[in-house]
């Protein structure tokens, strides 16, 4: 069962107001390309299908991976010598 208002209480649905639900039935698992203005609309027919290509090719993407803790401990190690290696601000009294 579609969630459309063009179901719900028979009124046609522009393409705006399509647009605007596109997230929430993409999110809620519904075959977009069923909904009642995508079969009427050829331009939403072909924005749903760019998108859900791009939804597919996006699941192909490698796995992002954190780096490995000896990058973290370089980089803190890093820190503690520049901190280690700055001078103190001169205080400005002469002796």
């Amino acid at each position: 069962m579609n969630n459309t208002r063009d179901q719900q209480d028979g009124i046609s649905m522009n393409c705006a107001e399509f647009q605007e639900m596109i997230p929430e039935l993409f999110e809620s698992g519904t075959n977009v390309s069923n909904e009642a203005h995508v079969l009427e609309c050829e331009n939403c027919a072909a924005l749903v299908r760019d998108l859900e290509y791009i939804a597919s090719q996006a699941k192909l993407l490698l796995p992002i991976h954190d780096p490995s803790p000896a990058v973290w401990d370089g980089i803190q190690s890093a820190l503690r010598t520049e901190t280690d290696n700055e001078a103190p601000a001169p205080t400005g009294k002469r002796s």
